[in-house]
């Protein structure tokens, strides 16, 4: 049986400019902006979905990994 990848979110704040795209389109509420950048406030929360790495006009926020 092979193993399922997990995917994680990530942040690259050097490169959010602070629009607020991506917390509008997160359907959960995971994503918050502080100072300008964006913060993950509610991990728990995430279901993955991939809207926020969609919207991102700055590429600043993708789910990936293991």
């Amino acid at each position: 049986m092979p193993s399922e990848k997990v995917k994680s979110l990530n942040l690259e704040i050097n490169w959010c400019k602070g629009c607020g795209i991506c917390v509008a389109f997160c359907p959960k509420n995971v994503l918050d902006l502080e100072n300008g950048k964006i913060v993950i406030k509610n991990l728990d929360s995430c279901i993955k979905c991939g809207l926020c790495e969609l919207r991102c006009p700055d590429y600043a926020i993708w789910l990936g990994g293991e």
